[in-house]
């Protein structure tokens, strides 16, 4: 995973990130408990392939609530992606019978606001903590350290594509742009930041080939009107698009993308 440039005057925040990248993650999986799912030689069953968001971190009996972003997914051949609520970071997953390692752990070095350094460090430090006991139940997944520490996490599912409604984050439209595609109607309709719009919209094979677009006639501040301009670029033609878990991207033919995220 690339550096990604930083953001932000914060220092001191920058600098505790750094280690991030560092940080050798390490997580072992107890016996199986009364009411729970035994995780041991079924680790990587039970617990790969799924998105878990991060609920909280306790350390020293010290509840910390985690950011919105903050998630942990391990691919079924063994690539790990997560976030520690601002910073992405990757690494290599190996199971054994009881343990699961994360190796070739890298992280960015991102700084957003809203988002406290304090808790992405304490976040991957509980998770390099040595031996985790892991246990799931139902949807939730709780990783013990030896010393009582834990990371409760949440399993959640993928936002399908159609009947979902899609917030546009970039091109940036001051949260007022979004798209929805209807199964029904084989159309999709929303907000182009300022207008609505509809059109045709026919999915097939990973990509979309949208109609002709149907929009009202507001004018805008000049900002919102050049997200408008470019996402009416997706229209009467065929796009690419990408799901990833809540995560959406349409590539129109010359390479303009435009990503968006399910709506709560």
């Amino acid at each position: 995973m690339n550096t990604l440039g930083t953001l932000g005057k914060d220092k001191q925040r920058l600098a505790a990130l750094a280690t991030l990248a560092l940080l050798p993650l390490a997580a072992a999986c107890g016996s199986e408990d009364a009411g729970s799912d035994s995780v041991g030689s079924g680790a990587s069953a039970a617990v790969s392939g799924a998105y878990w968001a991060v609920d909280e971190v306790t350390v020293d009996g010290k509840k910390s609530a985690a950011p919105a972003d903050a998630y942990l997914r391990i691919a079924d051949g063994g690539e790990v992606k997560g976030n520690l609520g601002c910073n992405k970071f990757g690494a290599d997953a190996a199971f054994t019978d009881s343990q699961v390692s994360f190796d070739k752990v890298q992280a960015t070095e991102m700084a957003c606001e809203g988002v406290s350094p304090d808790f992405e460090t304490t976040l991957a430090r509980t998770l390099s903590d040595g031996e985790l006991t892991t246990e799931v139940e139902g949807d939730k997944l709780t990783l013990t350290t030896a010393d009582g520490d834990r990371v409760t996490l949440s399993k959640e599912e993928a936002a399908p594509l159609k009947g979902t409604k899609w917030n546009i984050t970039s091109p940036d439209a001051d949260g007022k742009a979004y798209l929805t595609f209807d199964a029904k109607t084989g159309q999709v309709s929303g907000s182009l930041g300022c207008n609505k719009v509809k059109a045709e919209a026919t999915v097939r094979d990973g990509s979309i080939t949208l109609g002709t677009a149907s929009t009202t006639r507001m004018m805008c501040d000049t900002s919102l009107m050049n997200t408008e301009k470019t996402l009416l670029g997706l229209f009467d033609s065929t796009v690419k698009y990408g799901l990833d878990h809540r995560n959406l991207t349409l590539t129109s033919t010359n390479g303009e993308r435009v990503n968006a995220t399910a709506a709560e």
